[in-house]
């Protein structure tokens, strides 16, 4: 098998906010108050999408926040909801400096050096995606890790929150590879990694 392309998965406000859009408790850290800023857009297009993107996955790599929400929720999920049994049974590579166990079903805690771990997973699956975990994704794209950028973004402004790309990330060019808008005013972008940026004069 050849070296997969890691995809991250995000939900994104036009201002670049990710943190908690599936609720209003889901992520309230700074006191965060627009938690379930999603709901409004929520439609068949895009829904399909998602679940298209779901459904390709073998692997799903989290941070500490985003493993302990979904944790918390997919065990309990209804089993007609179409990502339940795909998240609870696809193998998952939690990142984490203070847990010490993970118990949600065919869960890991990734260890010892980050860059070789997550390399050797990009060898031992063909579709590993990341969906959330905005504070271990900065450290994925300062180590080169990251291959492709899948983003729904939303037509909305939340003027505070998590950053999908916050001061200091390690600069990163894309190639845009598709792109499609929905009647939500959702669009959804998949970009491709390019190397370093290149700079020249205007």
């Amino acid at each position: 098998m050849g070296m997969a392309k890691l995809t991250v998965q995000m939900f994104v406000t036009l201002d670049g906010v990710v943190q908690a859009p599936g609720g209003p408790d889901e992520d309230r850290e700074g006191s965060f108050p627009h938690g379930g800023w999603q709901f409004p857009y929520l439609e068949e297009g895009s829904g399909a999408v998602i679940l298209q993107g779901i459904e390709r996955m073998d692997a799903l790599l989290l941070g500490r926040k985003t493993y302990e929400i979904f944790a918390g929720y997919w065990p309990r999920a209804s089993a007609d909801n179409p990502f339940a049994r795909k998240m609870n049974d696809v193998p998952k590579y939690v990142a984490s400096r203070t847990l010490k166990q993970v118990n949600w079903k065919s869960a890991r805690l990734i260890e010892g050096d980050l860059a070789v771990a997550v390399e050797r997973i990009k060898a031992e699956h063909s579709s590993p995606l990341i969906i959330g975990s905005a504070h271990f994704l900065q450290s994925l794209l300062a180590e080169g890790l990251v291959d492709r950028l899948v983003l729904f973004i939303f037509p909305v402004i939340l003027g505070r929150g998590k950053r999908l790309f916050p001061e200091g990330i390690d600069p990163t060019r894309f190639t845009l590879t598709e792109s499609r808008a929905f009647e939500s005013g959702v669009v959804f972008m998949t970009y491709e990694s390019n190397g370093k940026p290149t700079y020249g004069r205007m």
